[in-house]
């Protein structure tokens, strides 16, 4: 996963591998209270103010990682705050710095409406009890001695749905939240993560249970030129994980069923959103519930693999792996039958992985359960284009215009449009991260990075039709739709 502060993310697979380790073992609950002290062993702490600190934000991280939430309150959300790691970050928003000259014009102090500038023996001085943050100060300074100071974690939100208590740690609003997860990787600390359920998943491997791996088709390129769909199934099955599928072919599921579901709205003039993104569908959920009629009701690609499966094997139990958080609040939603019943990201597998001591090793391109246009739902406007080949299959002569929204910005544009009633395309494709699920939250590299090798593993797939590649499985078995 990508971050700038390698201790963070070091620290949190070393955790996560330490605990996949001791489950595969069997000795997690007797070992789990003594391991913030084998990974702390002081007396001198290495990251924090104290050894005893180091040690409560492991043990919040080892409650995370079994699926609880880091304190003791109960709460749904996917995304928490571990508290005891959230520190050092300025409760002001603006301050003054020691670019002030307290000048005779004073055009911070007029311009501020509260009252609360005041000027002290050598610069300004902002009360932030009084401060209301509304900038008027920064922007009116002449030497731009006022510093605004935003926490990462609120500028990384897009949702405003990160605050402060009386003691400055962060608090997420879970009515604003579409868990998105963009604040886990901005923090600096390590403070914010994501409930995991490696636990549950190794306990359900070691007892013999079918534990079936969905990997996301966004995992193409994002660990090489040479790892592909065979290298991912090679060594899932090595790790214990009964069976393998690749979610591409969730992809040309969910287009084929969406294309008819476009067809019919568009004769009927209705606009409608598409539905695979969650962190999208939280958004309209939270935020524009209004427009909850117009979001597609054909399922997910990683929900339409998992029904697949349970179609074959009700006991079944299926792991999606990609680069997303908000999938873990998907498969969390029960009133959506047969999904997915574990989620994983590229870092918490690669712990599981770990653990066992396997690893990626380059294998030949011939595994390929998807189409190429089901490959590219893991891309920026892939899921608009495989719904397009699949009307053109049909033989629909649909003149669809598709709205494609690339990042959360993208996306509040277009729903603001469609609550309006002012949206000039038919249809809009939310992707709440940059580039597509590619660019997810917990993405293993840099989507540029990864992107010629991405090309390259999808083009050399087999190009087949759509409807084709999936008539060799019983749609009849399992429904499409929510």
């Amino acid at each position: 996963m990508v971050s700038n502060d390698a201790t963070v993310i070091k620290i949190k697979h070393k955790v996560l591998a330490e605990i996949a380790r001791m489950t595969f073992e069997g000795t997690f609950e007797d070992e789990k209270e003594g391991l913030p002290y084998k990974m702390a062993p002081g007396p001198k702490a290495k990251f924090r103010c104290c050894v005893y600190k180091e040690r409560e934000v492991l043990r919040q991280r080892i409650r995370l990682a079994e699926g609880k939430c880091p304190g003791d309150s109960k709460s749904d959300n996917i995304v928490q705050v571990i508290s005891a790691a959230c520190e050092e970050c300025p409760i002001s928003r603006y301050v003054v710095t020691d670019n002030c000259r307290k000048c005779m014009a004073k055009r911070c102090q007029q311009a501020c409406n509260f009252g609360a500038i005041s000027m002290g023996r050598s610069r300004a001085y902002i009360d932030p009890s009084i401060c209301k943050e509304c900038g008027m100060c920064a922007k009116v300074c002449p030497y731009n001695a006022i510093a605004e100071v935003m926490r990462p974690c609120k500028r990384s939100c897009p949702v405003d749905a990160i605050t402060m208590d009386e003691n400055g740690i962060c608090i997420i609003d879970e009515t604003k939240c579409i868990q998105c997860g963009k604040c886990i990787h901005s923090c600096p600390f390590g403070a914010i993560s994501s409930k995991s359920y490696i636990v549950d998943i190794i306990k359900a491997i070691k007892e013999g249970k079918n534990v079936v791996a969905m990997l996301a088709p966004a995992a193409e390129g994002q660990f090489g030129e040479n790892i592909t769909m065979a290298s991912w199934k090679t060594a899932l099955l090595k790790v214990g994980f009964s069976d393998f599928v690749e979610v591409g072919l969730g992809g040309d599921l969910t287009a084929a069923a969406e294309a008819e579901e476009w067809a019919e709205a568009y004769k009927e003039g209705k606009k409608m959103t598409t539905s695979c993104c969650p962190a999208f569908v939280n958004l309209i959920k939270q935020h524009y519930p209004q427009l909850i009629d117009h979001v597609s009701t054909t399922v997910s690609p990683m929900c339409a693999v998992s029904r697949m499966i349970k179609a074959k094997d009700p006991d079944a139990i299926t792991v999606f792996i990609g680069p997303c958080i908000a999938k873990k609040s998907e498969a969390q939603d029960k009133s959506i039958e047969g999904n997915a019943d574990y989620v994983l990201t590229f870092g918490e597998i690669r712990a599981i992985m770990r653990a066992k001591d396997v690893v990626l090793k380059p294998e030949e391109n011939t595994l390929q359960d998807a189409s190429v246009f089901g490959k590219r739902f893991g891309n920026g406007g892939g899921v608009s284009q495989a719904v397009a080949q699949c009307l053109k299959e049909s033989g629909e002569d649909a003149d669809i215009k598709v709205m494609k929204c690339d990042g959360i910005a993208d996306c509040k544009k277009a729903l603001l449009l469609l609550k309006a009633g002012k949206l000039p395309e038919d249809f809009i494709e939310g992707m709440v991260c940059e580039g597509g699920c590619v660019g997810g939250p917990s993405r293993h590299t840099d989507v540029n990075k990864s992107k010629k090798f991405r090309d390259n593993l999808i083009a050399s797939a087999e190009d087949r039709n759509i409807h084709d590649n999936i008539k060799k499985y019983d749609l009849e078995s399992f429904s499409m739709h929510k």
